[in-house]
């Protein structure tokens, strides 16, 4: 039996677009970034620590599969916004700049042995104009998204370029993540 160990509705669509059966189990982890903490190592414990409670959840004999996403410039974090002035913070500092996005997927299988992968891609946003980030922020679309933005939402529409995994900023990198349910021997509608 597979489990997700993610609020995300995105991952959840990602995943079942690959036809593989799945339960949701709901998590919750500590985000909090450690002082001085690499975006890259970021989102590997966190993605870590979902997966275990996860497992902890369900209990042992199961595969947990868990990602995190988080997008970073110069260094800095952003996770989900807490309020608008938050939101604006982010979404001006990503204006007309290239930024990373890092989603770690971190799969715990049957036999407790675990694996991760950490998916990083590049993004050039437009240049955003306050009112254009006023009007985004009442879509109530950048609310629950790191960065304060969905690529494949509306927020695509501040996209100039992109390098690296789509799936992957979007939450749950494709490629990886088939590569990993292979290697546990589950079955895909892509699987040979």
């Amino acid at each position: 039996m597979l489990y997700l160990a993610s609020r995300s509705p995105r991952r959840a669509k990602l995943l079942a677009m690959l036809g593989v059966d799945y339960t949701v189990v709901d998590v919750e982890v500590d985000e909090s970034v450690l002082t001085g903490e690499p975006a890259r190592d970021y989102v590997e414990r966190v993605a870590r620590m979902k997966a275990c409670a996860g497992q902890k959840s369900v209990g042992g004999g199961n595969t947990i599969l868990a990602a995190d996403t988080t997008v970073s410039l110069d260094q800095q974090l952003f996770g989900k916004p807490a309020d608008f002035a938050d939101a604006e913070r982010m979404l001006r500092a990503l204006s007309g700049r290239w930024h990373d996005v890092h989603t770690a997927l971190v799969m715990i299988d049957e036999h407790s042995a675990q694996t991760c992968k950490v998916v990083s891609a590049q993004v050039e946003f437009a240049d955003l104009p306050d009112a254009t980030i006023a009007a985004y922020w009442r879509t109530g679309e950048p609310q629950d998204k790191a960065g304060s933005y969905a690529i494949q939402g509306l927020g695509g529409a501040f996209v100039r370029r992109l390098e690296g995994s789509y799936s992957g900023v979007v939450g749950l990198p494709m490629t990886e993540t088939c590569e990993m349910l292979a290697a546990t021997g589950i079955r895909s509608i892509l699987s040979a």
